[in-house]
């Protein structure tokens, strides 16, 4: 005879903890936001043209996801970049004379350059579908995240302490466990915060991604960007506004998912003999560390990654060497001559095709544009670094703090400059201002944050022992300043302000030109001009001004950032 027992409320505890429940809600939200944001993706492109986008604010749910979702598979695929390019420049001396400057020049590239080199190789990646638009929209996206990220891994990579790389040595971990084991936990801490950086700097430019424009071929994907370029257009204030309410939720939810489990996970990978004062707090690091559902779920992955950890044999201490110094300098010989010959290659096709129709009047336009845009971004990271740097020190030496700081920071660096256009456009028009003084700041409004973010990470780096040496001898005022703070957050700061100073110029395309309606307002610059020939299609004169861009973020970083940064690295780095 079958007997049912009722299972008791304890038992159900015991099964189900509320661990499990907020896990699997945690699950259950994702799964609906996938959903939500990838839908219409293998429709027809004609579908969506035809369904244009609205400024109902009922529509920015569905707005808000699928922009957050752009932004994410972006970041993954900046991760994937980061892990791979940043550890062979790192790691290799011959790639590193190619790969560095090639990420400065990359970094220089403005996304409307990106945008209007490669819409046409994605549209055709599927053809006549709304997939090969976001393929498009993706990359631009990613141009916005992945080099500021590979700049921090990179540095993070050359300023590893002497003491750990033996230790990893000694060990005998094999290159694969050594990147796992030390680089990417080392890395960690200081990765995160540029994560949070360059989620944050695609916002600024998410605007220029979801409405695409180059000549006559014009692309609208539903999203956040392409709302607020609508409402610009419409001059509607109520629309701008629902627009920054919603980035507000956006940046605050995926701040409490995403990024502070991630800090309070990345604290135990702090280089220091004693923990924090004060270790980051995060409920969902809390629900997915406690869950025992979680844990059934990922247990199998967990097993199949344990399995790449396997430690060299004792009994083959020759295998500490993987390969001698002559394969290895034979390796790294034939990877030069490959990128240097793939580089020639990319850059005769480059100059045989701008020298079509191009004239000298037309470069030395466009060089003496580029000075003016110069002028603008030198003031502009001085004025930026002098703000943030006893800003970023001050919070990243209060733990509490920056846990208050960080998804204040988050916003404000993902507030596009394009939201402003109507409180700026109206005061120039108003006061009969100069544009090319009062449009500047706009260049700085996106990139400042990364000289922030890169400071509060290397204050908050110090490590303890450090900061109690300096409070036992009783070093105070500037003495702490000038032989604790500074060069303890000057490798991050110089990572910080190479990438501010390129993403300024960068940003300079949407600065240097405002739109309001029908009020259009221009500054003399190299980012208008390649704004000008983007709208008029002249692809020539396009390929000229990211050119000219390029030659000079390149001559700056070579010449001064570069050199600043390897003094930073020899005489401050740890171990």
């Amino acid at each position: 005879m079958r007997v049912n027992v009722p299972i008791s409320a304890g038992a159900w505890a015991r099964l189900f903890s509320r661990w499990d429940i907020l896990a699997f809600l945690l699950i259950l939200g994702l799964l609906v936001f996938l959903g939500e944001a990838s839908r219409h993706l293998f429709e027809p492109l004609t579908e969506l043209q035809k369904q244009p986008t609205s400024l109902d604010p009922r529509n920015l749910p569905e707005y808000a996801a699928r922009t957050t979702l752009r932004m994410l598979i972006a970041m993954v695929l900046s991760l994937i970049f980061t892990f791979t390019y940043a550890t062979l420049a790192a790691k290799n001396k011959t790639a590193e004379r190619i790969l560095v400057p090639l990420l400065d020049i990359l970094q220089s590239v403005p996304i409307l350059g990106f945008i209007s080199v490669t819409v046409v190789f994605f549209m055709a990646l599927a053809p006549g579908r709304v997939l090969g638009a976001e393929f498009a929209s993706i990359f631009a996206i990613f141009t916005s995240q992945a080099w500021n990220m590979a700049f921090s891994f990179y540095q993070s990579l050359r300023t590893i302490p002497t003491e750990l790389e033996e230790a990893s040595r000694n060990f005998r971990l094999t290159p694969w466990m050594s990147f796992w084991r030390l680089d990417v936990p080392f890395a960690m801490p200081q990765l995160i915060w540029n994560m949070m950086m360059s989620m944050s700097g695609s916002w600024f430019f998410v605007v220029a991604s979801e409405a695409i424009s180059v000549g006559n071929t014009t692309v609208t994907l539903p999203g956040i960007g392409s709302y607020i370029a609508l409402a610009i257009e419409h001059r509607d204030l109520v629309a701008v506004s629902w627009a920054i309410g919603t980035m507000l939720v956006v940046i605050f939810v995926y701040d409490q998912v995403l990024f502070r489990p991630l800090v309070a996970w990345a604290d135990r990978f702090r280089f220091e003999q004693e923990p924090g004062a004060l270790a980051p707090e995060s409920w969902v690091f809390d629900v997915l560390r406690r869950s025992r559902l979680i844990e059934r779920l990922t247990e199998p992955f967990a097993a199949l990654w344990r399995l790449t950890f396997r430690p060299r044999r004792p009994d083959k201490p020759a295998s500490v060497a993987s390969t001698s110094p002559i394969t290895q300098g034979r390796f790294a010989f034939q990877i030069g001559l490959i990128l240097a010959a793939l580089a020639a290659v990319a850059l005769w096709q480059i100059v045989s095709f701008a020298i079509e129709g191009i004239t000298l009047a037309d470069v030395m336009t466009t060089l003496v544009l580029g000075l003016a845009t110069l002028v603008r971004v030198v003031v502009l990271i001085a004025i930026a670094s002098v703000i943030w740097v006893p800003v970023g020190v001050w919070v990243g030496t209060r733990p509490r703090v920056a846990n208050l700081v960080q998804p204040v920071a988050q916003f404000l660096a993902a507030f596009p400059a394009n939201l402003l256009f109507p409180i700026v456009v109206s005061v120039i028009v108003a006061w009969k201002l100069s544009p090319n003084i009062w449009l500047s700041p706009l260049m700085i409004l996106g990139t400042q944050w990364y000289i922030l973010f890169n400071v509060i990470a290397g204050a908050s780096a110090i490590p303890n022992e450090l900061r109690a040496v300096g409070v036992n001898l009783r070093v105070r005022g500037w003495l702490w300043w000038r032989r604790i703070a500074l060069p303890a957050v000057l490798p991050y700061y110089v990572t910080g302000a190479i990438t501010a100073s390129g993403g300024s110029w960068n940003a300079s395309i949407v600065a240097e030109v405002a739109s309001w309606g029908d009020v259009h307002l221009q500054a003399d610059g190299l980012g208008a001009y390649i704004a000008q020939q983007t709208d008029a299609g002249d692809f020539h004169k396009i390929v000229l001004g990211i050119a000219v861009m390029s030659l000079f973020v390149v001559v700056i970083n070579r010449l001064f950032w570069r050199p600043l940064y390897y003094y930073a690295e020899r005489k401050f780095r740890l171990g």
